[in-house]
């Protein structure tokens, strides 16, 4: 097996990070209903982290802070490992490598958009359908979450947006009620 490493995520991986993410999902990664709530605003980069060989980027995970409706969680993704190094556990151990880290940050839950076959077995199961809805066509078949804390759920009903596009559209609520009072 290669020599892998895995690291946080810092602005110096960036570019390789961009090019495994076009690799790997191409240009009709814009379209999904995910990259639409990571456009609010940016991704936990200390949450984030990269698998490397050789000092080069083989594989990536990102987190972002999110809110539906009262509730916050991650979502997790894009998650993308270099062709060459597929099938050799990397995606899985950069996955278990962000639970943890979040755990230790305090979240309650992770959720992502995936095949429950591959996330299961990292503690993944389907959200209820209808439970969460997101800006663009999803199917919710695939809506994944980890929980956490036991409950964590619970907390999620309503539409996913990135956590700094509720907090700005508050802001923005408490500044007319301001200039209006």
């Amino acid at each position: 097996m290669h020599e892998i490493s895995y690291l946080a995520e810092t602005a110096a991986h960036d570019h390789e990070i961009d090019e495994i993410n076009a690799e790997a999902f191409g240009p009709g990664r814009f379209a999904r209903a995910a990259y639409k709530i990571r456009e609010g605003g940016p991704h936990e980069r200390a949450l984030s982290f990269v698998a490397t060989h050789d000092g080069r980027v083989v594989a990536t995970v990102r987190l972002t802070r999110i809110a539906v409706g009262d509730g916050r969680s991650l979502l997790l993704g894009p998650l993308a490992v270099r062709p060459s190094y597929k099938d050799l556990g990397i995606g899985r151990r950069l996955v278990r490598i962000s639970l943890e880290a979040s755990r230790k940050a305090g979240w309650g839950s992770v959720i992502l958009v995936g095949d429950e076959p591959y996330y299961g077995p990292l503690g993944f199961r389907q959200v209820p359908i209808g439970q969460i809805t997101m800006p663009r066509p999803v199917d919710y078949r695939r809506l994944l979450i980890h929980e956490i804390e036991d409950g964590a759920l619970e907390t999620l009903t309503g539409e996913m947006r990135h956590a700094d596009a509720v907090a700005d559209l508050a802001s923005h609520v408490v500044e007319r009620v301001a200039a209006a009072g």
